[in-house]
C-alpha cells in the first residue's frame, strides 16, 4: 500500500497527458508523477524512486525532490507562514509547505525561524503533519531501541546543562555532554554517535567516538591523516596542553595519547622534540 510521507521505488505503468503513472507491486494505486518531473527518455516499466504526499485536492502525487523529513522523523524546518490555524513549514518541496496546526504548537513559532519537529501520518486523513509536542513520539519510556555500544544517528536538539539534548534515531532522547566533545557541535547538526551508556532509569548517555579498541583504531587513523595533512609533522606530544590537542585534533588528551600509542608501536610515526613525524617507507 502506497502511503504519504514516505519514499518509494515504484514503477511506471501509464503515461498520460499529465505525467507518467507509478504503481507498486500490488498494483492496487496508482500515483501520477507530474511532467515536470518527467524527462522524455523515461517510459513504461521503468523504475522511479519518488516522495509520496498529497496535493491540494487531496491526492496522492509523486515527486523526484527529496524532502527535508519524512514521517516517522524530527528535524528542524524554517516557518515560512502564519495563519489563525496554524503554520506553514518548509519542507522542501516546491509549492507545497507542511501543515504545523495551533494544537501539535509547543510554545507557538515565529515566520522565518527554524522550528523543531516531528513528522507523522494523521490516523484520520492519511496526510502528513508536524507536531513540535515530541513527547508522544521521542521518548525513553518502556523498553529501548538501542543498546550500549551501537552506532546512533543523532540530531542535536538544544542546549541542556552540561552539555546537549540529542534526538537519537528519531526515537528516544539523549545527552552529548561538554567533557566529551573536543569538536565544535551545533544545534541542528546531524551526526553519527555510539551510546556510551544506558542508566536504570533509561537515560541514554551518546559519544561521538567509538568506544573501546575500535575507538582507539579510529583515532589513531585520524591522527595520521592529520600529521599527513601537515605535511608529515605535527608540533604536538605527550607534554602538550589538552586545549591545543583538541584545537589540532578534536580529541581529548586521553584519546591522543592512545591514538599516538598506536601509530608508535606500528612504527607509522616517530616522536621527537619537534613532534609527530609520519614515518617514511
Amino acid at each position: 500500500m502506497i502511503r504519504a510521507g514516505r519514499t518509494y521505488t515504484l514503477e511506471a505503468v501509464e503515461v498520460s497527458d499529465y505525467g507518467l503513472y507509478l504503481s507498486d507491486d500490488e498494483r492496487t494505486t496508482k500515483v501520477l508523477l507530474p511532467n515536470r518531473y518527467v524527462s522524455l527518455s523515461d517510459r513504461v516499466g521503468d523504475m522511479k524512486e519518488v516522495f509520496i504526499y498529497h496535493d491540494s485536492e487531496d491526492r496522492l502525487v509523486a515527486t523526484t525532490e527529496k524532502p527535508y523529513l519524512r514521517v516517522g522523523e524530527a528535524g528542524f524546518l524554517r516557518v515560512v507562514d502564519k495563519t489563525l490555524h496554524g503554520a506553514f513549514l518548509d519542507w522542501g518541496l516546491k509549492g507545497k509547505d507542511l501543515f504545523l496546526p495551533n494544537r501539535n504548537q509547543q510554545g507557538g513559532v515565529t515566520p522565518d525561524r527554524p522550528c523543531l519537529v516531528y513528522v507523522y501520518e494523521d490516523a484520520i486523513t492519511g496526510r502528513c503533519v508536524a507536531t513540535s509536542k515530541l513527547k508522544s513520539f521521542i521518548y525513553n519510556d518502556g523498553e529501548l531501541t538501542v543498546e550500549p555500544r551501537q552506532q546512533v544517528d543523532i540530531l542535536v536538539a538544544s542546549r541542556a546543562g552540561a552539555g546537549f539534548r540529542v534526538i537519537v534515531n528519531n526515537r528516544h532522547t539523549g545527552m552529548i555532554y561538554d567533557n566529551q566533545l573536543f569538536a565544535p557541535v551545533h544545534i541542528g547538526d546531524r551526526l553519527k554517535g555510539y551510546v556510551c551508556r544506558i542508566t536504570d532509569d533509561n537515560r541514554i548517555d551518546i559519544v561521538l567516538g567509538r568506544p573501546g579498541y575500535d575507538g582507539v583504531k579510529d583515532s589513531a587513523e585520524k591522527l595520521l591523516s592529520i600529521v599527513a595533512a601537515a605535511g608529515g609533522l605535527l608540533p604536538l606530544g605527550d607534554d602538550s596542553e589538552p586545549a591545543l590537542i583538541a584545537d589540532k585534533t578534536g580529541m581529548s588528551k586521553k584519546q591522543f595519547k592512545r591514538a599516538l600509542g598506536v601509530l608508535l608501536k606500528s612504527g607509522a610515526v616517530t616522536v621527537d622534540g619537534d613532534g609527530i613525524k609520519q614515518a617514511k617507507r
